[in-house]
């Protein structure tokens, strides 16, 4: 099937949220943790963090238009530090329902079985179910005009992981973790890593590791 942009402009609001989310391929699936400066804490699911380099170990994620309150946003600019967590299989409905919209004083962890789990005196709070648990600072942010949305940027402080999913060559096997991913803005999925290759040079074979 072939769609043009006229296409695109043309679908029902609803079915092209719905494609033009999906059409970028899986994407992370992860639960950013943050504080207010008065104790009040926030977790939501997010689906764009993407990796920016190790050195600095940078992550970025993007935030839609803060014309209207965006409490992890609020949080991240007031204290300077947040979490990011996986999202796994068992906790996918709970991890969903924070996109809903609760007013800034409720917190998410109080209306689903998600635990808030406090560690190295870092101040915002991490998701104890989480295989995967990773200490934010804030570093900068960038908008984007095109859409009117902010690429926010963190620099990793410290993480954990279970042990069982960290290789010696440093590679973190998500699989053994059963973290998902999303597809889409509503759909998830469980991936299974069936091989890793070697690192490539200029005319050699593509080998296994």
């Amino acid at each position: 099937m072939f769609f043009n942009r006229e296409d695109i402009d043309g679908f029902d609001k609803i079915h092209r949220i719905n494609l033009m989310n999906s059409l970028s391929g899986y994407k992370s699936a992860n639960l950013i943790g943050s504080i207010s400066p008065d104790g009040e804490e926030n977790v939501a699911v997010f689906s764009s963090i993407v990796h920016l380099g190790s050195n600095p170990p940078l992550l970025g994620f993007i935030l839609r238009p803060t014309t209207v309150p965006r409490n992890t946003y609020e949080n991240i600019k007031e204290t300077g530090f947040y979490t990011v967590n996986h999202i796994t299989k068992s906790i996918t409905e709970d991890a969903h329902h924070t996109s809903a919209k609760y007013d800034k004083g409720v917190s998410e962890f109080e209306m689903t079985n998600l635990t808030p789990e406090y560690k190295n005196d870092f101040i915002a709070p991490f998701v104890q179910e989480s295989p995967v648990q990773i200490g934010m600072k804030y570093v900068e942010e960038y908008y984007i005009k095109a859409n009117d949305t902010i690429m926010l940027v963190g620099e990793i402080q410290f993480f954990e992981v279970e042990d069982h999913m960290l290789q010696e060559d440093g590679f973190l096997n998500l699989s053994k973790g059963n973290v998902a991913t999303i597809n889409g803005l509503d759909g998830y999925a469980i991936p299974n890593l069936f091989t890793r290759y070697e690192y490539q040079r200029p005319k050699k074979a593509v080998e296994k590791l």
